[in-house]
């Protein structure tokens, strides 16, 4: 019988580079800078790293692990290169937890980066033939934008929300995000803006204007592993504010529903179904009252608003409404995206899902960088990766909490 992996697994530190458009640097830059405050985070000496799971999704630049043995000269230890899309920080993790349950290893890191930005223009890219790199709007892709738009215009018909209000309800979302990232010294977009400026800025596909999209951008995180029952051993620097693993969830779905013009874009299958798998694994009934945050997949406005409704944190339709009431604000019944998400504080692909399990570690063990957005009795948090468009998505879900709940 398959057993839970609650509690099992420890992070005991971690790291991340400076995110942002970083022309003036390389992967292996990314790679050090996050590595090394997580080695620095956790007290632990690289020669102690006996095994690492690496995640990127832009190969242009690196195809194996063996950059991170290049970049960290470690010798002649298991390096695993992984991709799952925009899912692949969360597959880092996950893949380093079970690598330490099944006590293959004892001390691991995991590490997701990402280098988007030296393709020389602006969105996703994703690689083509050997040193080649294009836009992602081939035909049997369709660019992002478009198709997290139809999701959108999907969502206000289903729910019987007006142009203005649909639209209005996504630029709330927005200025939210952009008002905790602009409290986050580590986030890329440190800007606070209105709702005025998010409705009447420049659309990039109706009804998604240029604030309801993320900025892809350059950048790493890690993560120092051990089992709980060796925190004693490894985890000089957080002996007693550590988190454990409490449960993951990953789904693909089979990514028919875009081809399907009774394709229903308003809830995400594969999130739904990881969302299941984790909270069986931390035992969590209720998710809207036991997390104490959550970091949604952002990638756009839309996202964030059928991410939580598919998820189970807010009933099916019922968004706005709590939108509307500030339920998803710092202060309200379940923060949502208190970083800035990925809207706010940027989306290297690879990255992404590591940046987010560090967000509930920063704010479990009260170093949130500004004091001001500090959240108070953390006790579980989730991280929500997918990759792909509508229809045909990947996701992973990280749930993290306190050790002893």
């Amino acid at each position: 019988m398959a057993e839970s992996i609650r509690d099992k697994v420890a992070i005991i530190g971690m790291g991340l580079s400076k995110w942002g458009e970083r022309w003036d640097t390389g992967i292996f830059d990314l790679v050090s800078e996050a590595c090394n405050e997580a080695f620095t985070d956790a007290g632990i000496d690289k020669k102690q790293i006996d095994a690492c799971w690496t995640g990127y999704y832009q190969n242009e630049t690196a195809t194996t692990g063996v950059v991170i043995a290049q970049t960290l000269q470690l010798q002649q230890i298991p390096i695993t290169r992984v991709e799952n899309g925009c899912a692949s920080g969360a597959e880092v993790i996950r893949g380093a937890a079970l690598g330490l349950a099944s006590k293959q290893y004892d001390l691991v890191l995991a590490v997701g980066f990402e280098k988007l930005k030296d393709v020389g223009f602006g969105g996703m890219a994703t690689a083509g033939a050997p040193g080649m790199v294009y836009p992602m709007y081939a035909a049997e892709f369709g660019a992002a934008p478009g198709r997290y738009a139809l999701a959108a215009t999907a969502y206000f018909r289903k729910w019987g929300l007006s142009k203005e209000e649909g639209k209005r309800t996504l630029a709330k979302i927005s200025v939210k995000s952009h008002h905790n990232g602009a409290r986050n010294p580590r986030a890329m977009l440190r800007r606070e803006i209105t709702v005025e400026q998010a409705m009447n800025a420049p659309i990039i596909a109706w009804p998604l204007g240029l604030f309801d999209c993320c900025g892809v951008c350059d950048g790493a995180g890690a993560a120092v592993m051990c089992r709980t029952e060796d925190v004693k051993k490894f985890a000089v620097k957080h002996p007693h504010d550590y988190i454990t693993i409490k449960g993951f969830g990953v789904a693909a779905s089979p990514g028919w529903g875009k081809e399907d013009t009774r394709f229903d874009f308003t809830y995400w299958d594969a999130t739904e179904a990881a969302a299941k798998q984790a909270f069986a694994q931390a035992g969590i009934k209720n998710p809207r009252k036991e997390l104490s945050l959550a970091e949604v997949h952002d990638c756009f406005s839309i996202a964030e608003l059928i991410g939580v409704e598919s998820m189970g944190i807010c009933p099916y339709g019922k968004g706005k409404e709590d939108v509307e009431s500030g339920a998803w604000e710092q202060g309200g019944e379940i923060p949502i995206g208190i970083s800035g998400g990925l809207k706010s504080f940027g989306h290297p692909i690879g990255a992404s899902g590591c940046r987010e399990v560090m967000e509930f570690y920063l704010q479990f063990q009260g170093r949130a960088e500004d004091k001001s957005r500090q959240l108070k009795d953390v006790k579980f948090g989730l991280a929500h990766n997918q990759g792909g468009f509508p229809g045909q998505f990947i996701c992973g879900i990280t749930i993290t909490g306190a050790p002893d709940v």
